[in-house]
């Protein structure tokens, strides 16, 4: 039995006359009555009574009707669910970031938009260090992540650079410099003692803060690692240093951090990158990868 089969008798159902079923269908009347009893033979059953002018579903006709335009429902269905698959518009999308990563607007930004148009996408999320996110996507478990460093040693993944973001200084409140106005000399910090980034989690931030500190004129002095960003506020919060964070995180631990925007000369940019592999295969991350395109550069809002 064919799903032709089903449509051919539902039609004849309808019209009960094999001619108007016929010009219906499309097709001549001999190869429809054909068909027909083709399918009764396959069912072992008559399903119409016949008369000259006239056929019309029997008791065991009505019952297969039923039946018949349930699975043609179905098939159509099935259908459209795997053109809808092909087109990237089912499925699901997994993405990580960094929780400094999380904080910038234009992560959220990019979600929702993508979420607004292919719902039907499952969009999963993780938050984790740098290093794993990009050996997740590496390895396959992820699609996508938002990140501050390259992925240069992952020849694998492509990474698209969605904006450069200026860096300022948090400092505990009370600090001397705390009371200066801004813009603040990177070179002002030489003495002090910095909460890092930990290289090993992601070398992006860290080499950063190396680079601006060497061109300002000293090596900076390490008072404590961490392995993410929002750690580093909770200990310039605790008095156990001072840190460059993205402009971003200025919100965090208001009440003892004090934020300072460094001046031109002494500051820096990290970026917000996005890491995808460079061959995205499943259509719910090309189109991931074409909204973020699409939307262009992000800006942040200044502290």
């Amino acid at each position: 039995m064919e799903l032709r089969h089903l449509r051919y008798f539902v039609v004849v159902a309808e019209e009960e006359h094999i001619t108007r079923a016929a010009q219906r269908l499309g097709m001549q009347q001999p190869p429809l009555s054909a068909q027909i009893r083709d399918l009764e033979r396959e069912l072992g059953v008559a399903l119409f009574d016949r008369a000259p002018r006239r056929i019309r579903l029997n008791a065991a006709g009505q019952a297969f009707l039923e039946d018949a335009r349930r699975i043609l429902a179905q098939a159509e269905q099935a259908a459209l669910r795997a053109q809808r698959a092909a087109r990237g518009e089912t499925g699901q999308l997994s993405i990580g970031y960094t929780s400094s990563a999380a904080l910038h607007p234009a992560v959220p930004r990019v979600l929702r938009a993508f979420h607004e148009r292919y719902p039907q996408v499952a969009l999963e999320t993780r938050e984790n260090a740098t290093r794993d996110l990009l050996q997740a996507v590496a390895d396959g478990e992820l699609d996508a992540v938002f990140v501050r460093a390259p992925a240069a040693r992952f020849p694998t993944l492509q990474s698209l650079e969605l904006c450069r973001e200026p860096m300022v200084a948090a400092l505990p409140a009370g600090h001397p410099l705390a009371r200066r106005r801004p813009p603040l000399p990177l070179a002002a910090l030489r003495d002090e003692g910095f909460v890092r980034y930990r290289r090993a989690d992601g070398p992006g931030v860290d080499d950063a803060l190396q680079a601006a500190a060497l061109r300002a004129g000293f090596t900076p002095r390490t008072a404590v690692q961490v392995p993410r960003l929002l750690s580093a506020l909770t200990l310039v919060a605790a008095g156990r240093g001072v840190a460059l964070v993205p402009r971003t995180l200025h919100s965090l631990h208001r009440e003892s951090v004090v934020y300072r925007r460094l001046d031109a000369g002494g500051g820096f940019t990290i970026p917000l990158n996005l890491v995808a592999r460079s061959e995205p295969g499943r259509p719910p991350l090309q189109h991931f990868l074409e909204l973020i395109r699409e939307m262009g550069p992000h800006e942040t809002a200044s502290p």
